[in-house]
């Protein structure tokens, strides 16, 4: 308890800290420094490494909209590191509740995202930021489950937005997939004091945003997660 409780307060130092350094740059590839950084002092005290799968399927350039699952609240921290050695910046999509976070809030507002408030009936501000990124040429990162997956299932229905994201911005669907649930592994460094796991993620290969059938098929199809059929 005492070590989960230690843990928690320097998180939330380290996302502050950060989250007021990001504050103070509006470059893309220094904030992508700073997410960097600040994803390896999370990762390094908790002792979680992250191994990239299929590294010759990540572009070193470009713009994409990533999708991956989503289990854990450190998801972003591994994908990030994933994508260390390119230069691909992206916006994240993130939801209302994180932007008024105690323990975010000031992290996610300044780290480069669009807020996405569901409780809107209109979603026309969203997909105008949305575009407004991508015309300034960032990439977009999202998890088109839509919040965290708690199933026993590895990846659960993907919201139709993600779709449209990329249709409307001509954007190329970079999928990639955490295989370990991040969430169970995070529980057990944080109460249990397990060091040395491993994250692993798998780059999968660019989907046109042209390509037939819904998106959630295609990401299914491309790490073979189609359930089984009768």
């Amino acid at each position: 308890m005492i070590r989960a409780f230690l843990h928690i307060l320097y998180g939330m130092y380290l996302t502050n800290s950060y989250g007021l350094r990001l504050k103070l740059t509006q470059d893309p590839q220094k904030k992508k420094r700073l997410r960097i950084a600040y994803s390896q002092a999370q990762l390094s005290v908790l002792g979680i490494k992250v191994k990239v799968k299929n590294p010759e399927n990540l572009p070193r350039d470009g713009q994409y909209l990533l999708v991956s699952n989503h289990r854990s609240v450190i998801d972003p921290l591994v994908i990030e590191l994933a994508l260390k050695d390119t230069n691909l910046f992206g916006l994240w999509i993130s939801k209302k509740e994180l932007y008024n976070s105690p323990f975010f809030g000031l992290f996610v507002r300044n780290a480069g995202g669009v807020l996405i408030d569901r409780e809107k009936s209109q979603m026309s501000g969203f997909f105008a930021e949305v575009k407004k990124g991508v015309q300034a040429g960032h990439s977009i990162y999202i998890f088109p489950e839509g919040t965290r997956n708690k199933t026993d299932e590895p990846v659960s229905k993907f919201k139709e937005g993600s779709r449209i994201i990329a249709l409307k911005n001509k954007l190329p669907i970079l999928p990639v997939y955490i295989e370990q649930n991040a969430d169970e592994v995070l529980r057990k460094s944080m109460k249990e004091g397990i060091k040395d796991q491993e994250i692993s993620i798998v780059i999968g290969k660019e989907i046109s945003y042209r390509a037939k059938g819904d998106l959630e098929t295609l990401y299914r199809e491309e790490f073979g997660l189609l359930p089984p059929t009768n």
